[in-house]
């Protein structure tokens, strides 16, 4: 009888234990330390204008067991372009750049994710300027933390991909100069994830077997 308790614990903290690996994760941007950052081709290529966005929201759902099962998904503000000139940054708000009344978001919409040598690729809609087109946007994982006290897990993750503003509407151009401004706008996202709440993720929970019954104490012999 004591072996079969003991073999049914086992399998249920085995049991337990495969749940607790396959579950997947969601993660929240830490946006107080990450960036989403652009560099636009000025004057043939003879120089580059680096600017951000401020405002952005990234969730990604990581499942460490099967990669394909993970998501992303991410919101950019486009009124919170920042070069670090407000009079550029009001022109690229207008309706010759963003338009941001009209489009006040810049999204991306993963509709799958997998895992190529040592790289990721997120597959899904990239919508800009009210045009959507499907992308492959392909990241890193730059390392894993975890804390030794609650186990919550944070990861970092980096991406590189170059956008032809044109295919977005984005068309604007100098009379003057018409090769001013480049279209080949690289985009760099380097990011650092919570887990979404604050809560331990679930393949980091320790999972404790249940406690087998103990046998009653014999009473002491008068």
């Amino acid at each position: 009888m004591k072996r079969s308790l003991t073999a049914s614990a086992l399998a249920v903290a085995l049991a337990f234990g495969v749940v607790a690996l396959a579950a997947p994760v969601t993660y929240q941007v830490d946006t107080a330390h990450s960036n989403v950052a652009f560099a636009v081709p000025i004057l043939g290529g003879l120089a580059k204008v680096r600017g951000k966005f401020t405002d952005f929201n990234v969730e990604i759902v990581y499942d460490e067991a099967d990669v394909t099962k993970s998501s992303v998904k991410a919101v950019i503000k486009a009124a919170s372009i920042d070069t670090g000139i407000e009079k550029r940054d009001a022109h690229l708000r207008n309706p010759d750049f963003f338009e941001v009344e009209k489009y006040p978001e810049i999204t991306f919409t993963s509709a799958s994710v997998e895992k190529r040598g040592q790289a990721y690729v997120a597959r899904g809609p990239f919508t800009m300027h009210g045009v959507s087109k499907e992308i492959e946007l392909p990241f890193t994982i730059n390392g894993v933390r975890r804390n030794p006290q609650t186990g919550a897990t944070t990861l970092g993750f980096s991406s590189r991909i170059t956008i032809n503003r044109r295919d977005y509407g984005i068309n604007f151009s100098r009379q003057d100069n018409p090769d001013f401004l480049g279209d080949q706008i690289e985009i760099e996202l380097d990011l650092v994830t919570r887990p979404a709440g604050g809560t331990q993720p679930p393949q980091q929970q320790q999972q404790r077997p249940p406690q087998q019954p103990q046998p009653s104490p014999t009473p002491a012999k008068p």
